[in-house]
């Protein structure tokens, strides 16, 4: 831990040697002084904790200020006389804030992002958690389950109250304020529970959800595995043969058309179908590295489950971004729209931006049971787990719909939060101006009060720290802005390690060229120094070694080198008519694991095929049910292998030519 802190204080000091630089004007080589000396001696009395806590709660204070209409005023810092600016870094305080903690009139904005650098440099650096910080994250997630509970109680009474009536006229229609959602307007559970604009909200949502899964069929799915670990903890090449499968899944997706190839692979394997089990298995929480503040609490879901889930899930995603009540305003593979969404809230503050608390886990099955369409309730609750069992052993039901790790948490949490803004909004250049991707959130700051409200009248929260919905910062989706400037700061993750490590060589190669990217020369030449001190010789950006288009084919390289540093060893390939180079690459271990034809051949089809929305799309224009893909739908351009799969923690450095 000594050596990682050191490590630290040297990277700050770089840093902020790189500050005084860029900002000699006010923060001149006395002040840098006397700030390398403040962390010095900070670090001596609080250890790492000075940079992964105190500075990132100045930076929150920071960003408070910026983004609502609080002052700002330190806290754990000495403050200058007669003003709430701290003395460490004061300079650049004074260019953001008066001496009472008002924002300036015109703030420096380059200052801002200096001082963010700074104070969030180390926030999410990966150090090991303690059994303390474990416990409070398995405790928020039971008391989570305890808080959401009358909420889901509720929408499940609203639920069975609903009278289904297909037959109703334009006339009822209309009464009901235009807004018809398949159950009666008169329902005694919502009349006693809900108030009116509340029972509104939800018949409007309800609608809206109809009309976005009018022509959505669930059953026009491909299976596939997802990349993590199942519940039921069969290894990557034992997922192809299903031991179990729940009832509740065989009852929507048949045995013979979701879990195997063709009636061939049935008849072949008619011995192993009569076994099949139809137990139901609990998922299971994991506890994941996340950073300083404590692991990432995840769920693994069993093993049939999973299957179901990814191939429902993709299929929703394919279909809600190719919507058009959906496709400009909710967004699962593209961040671009909400950071565009940022940087132009910033501008003038037209635009707010909700951060959602627990987001995940405050969607109770009960509220999509209330949302969703009727059509499509049965196919999401059938690969939906039950319960889950935690680390110590017990196993608890599940209020929430879907914890994190399962395929459907994001797509649905996504159009649940969707819905619901959309339906209470009645101004439609407000609805258009609506955003979301997963827990991220766009509205107009007018209505912001009023999106908040609403989201918590339905069981989640949001987080107000992190939501901003005044001044003119604001954050979402990895983008930070102010005034319509990019503020967004580099936080360092992976730890420093002197020892040759894959992740270590692979990360601070990526962290000295986004040091180098942003003009913080000292800092990206202390971390290729210490790259070159370990692993010698690194190729620079001036071979050309990434000029092809290819992701995979990429070379981990620094921005520049001086030429007095040794250089990798070159040839000429006579067989490509090119020069080469030796460097180094990360690779994974593969392995070859033999498994029966059918499991390969099952392999192939939902995972060595080009899988895309289009492909979804046509599939549920077609009215296709069966699983497997159409011939023309193969993407040959990158050979793929059914026996090969990738050994998790085996990544190394190797050397090759390029």
């Amino acid at each position: 831990m000594n050596k990682s802190l050191d490590d630290s204080k040297s990277i700050i000091a770089a840093l902020l040697r790189d500050v005084q630089t860029l900002r000699s004007d006010v923060f001149n080589q006395r002040a840098l002084q006397l700030t390398i000396q403040k962390i010095d001696s900070r670090c001596a009395r609080e250890g790492m904790s000075f940079l992964t806590k105190t500075l990132p709660r100045l930076g929150k204070a920071l960003d408070r200020a910026l983004s609502s209409e609080q002052r700002f005023d330190c806290i754990g810092f000495r403050k200058k006389p007669g003003t709430k600016l701290p003395m460490f870094m004061g300079e650049l305080f004074e260019l953001v804030f008066t001496a009472d903690g008002k924002v300036l009139p015109n703030p420096c904005v380059v200052s801002i992002l200096h001082l963010r650098q700074i104070l969030y440099l180390f926030y999410k650096y990966k150090l090991p958690y303690t059994k303390k910080q474990e416990h409070e994250i398995i405790s928020t997630f039971e008391k989570t389950e305890v808080e959401i509970k009358p909420y889901n109680d509720l929408f499940n009474a609203i639920y069975q109250s609903m009278e289904v009536d297909k037959t109703t006229s334009h006339s009822d229609w209309s009464a009901s304020g235009g807004c018809h959602s398949g159950f009666s307007a008169n329902s005694s559970a919502l009349s006693r529970v809900y108030p009116l604009g509340s029972r509104l909200v939800i018949r409007r949502a309800r609608k809206l959800l109809n009309r976005v899964f009018e022509h959505f069929d669930p059953t026009a799915i491909v299976p596939s595995h997802g990349p993590g670990a199942v519940s039921t903890k069969e290894k990557l090449w034992d997922k192809w043969r299903f031991t179990s499968i729940p009832d509740r899944i065989a009852a929507v997706y048949p045995i013979d058309q979701y879990f195997y190839c063709s009636l061939g692979h049935v008849c072949d394997h008619l011995s192993e179908l009569t076994q099949l089990k139809s137990q139901e298995s609990p998922a299971r929480v994991l506890l994941v590295p996340k950073d300083s503040r404590g692991p990432r609490l995840i769920s693994c879901e069993p093993l049939a489950m999973q299957w179901i889930q990814q191939g429902l899930g993709r299929a929703i995603v394919a279909h809600v971004e190719r919507h058009p009540l959906t496709k400009d305003n909710v967004h699962f593979t593209d961040q671009q729209p909400n950071q565009f969404g940022a940087l132009l809230g910033s501008v003038a503050g037209k635009y707010a931006t909700l951060d959602l608390k627990e987001a995940s886990d405050r969607v109770t099955v009960g509220l999509v049971r209330v949302l969703f369409p009727d059509k499509v309730i049965p196919y999401l609750e059938a690969c939906r787990s039950l319960s889950t069992q935690l680390p110590d052993g017990r196993i608890i039901n599940l209020e929430k719909f879907a914890p994190m790790g399962s395929a459907l948490c994001f797509p649905i949490l996504a159009l649940t939060i969707w819905s619901i803004l959309t339906a209470a909004t009645e101004d439609a250049d407000a609805r258009e101006s609506i955003l979301v991707y997963g827990d991220d959130v766009i509205v107009e700051t007018a209505r912001a009060a009023h999106a908040i409200e609403q989201l918590e009248s339905f069981g989640l929260k949001v987080n107000r720290d992190k939501s901003c919905t005044s001044g003119l910062f604001r954050e979402s989706c990895g983008c930070d802005a102010y005034k319509g400037h990019r503020v967004t700061p580099l936080r360092l993750r992976n730890v420093w390690s002197s020892t040759p490590s894959p992740e270590s060589y692979a990360s601070w190669i990526a962290y000295a060229n986004q040091f180098y990217d942003r003009k913080y020369y000292h800092t990206y030449w202390l971390i290729a120094k210490w790259l070159k001190a370990t692993y010698r010789c690194i190729p620079a950006d001036e071979l050309f070694l990434n000029s092809s288009k290819d992701e995979r084919s990429r070379v981990l390289s620094l921005r520049e080198v001086p030429d007095n540093w040794e250089k990798p060893q070159s040839r000429i390939n006579v067989h490509l008519q090119k020069k080469e180079y030796k460097i180094r690459d990360v690779r994974s271990r593969s392995l070859k694991r033999h498994i029966n034809g059918w499991s390969m051949l099952l392999r192939w089809f939902t995972e060595g095929r080009k899988v895309t929305p289009e492909t979804y799309l046509d599939r549920q224009q077609s009215n296709k049910t069966e699983v497997l893909l159409d011939p023309e739908d193969d993407d040959l351009s990158h050979p793929f292998s059914v026996s090969s799969y990738t050994k998790r923690r085996t990544t190394k450095i190797v050397q090759c030519w390029r």
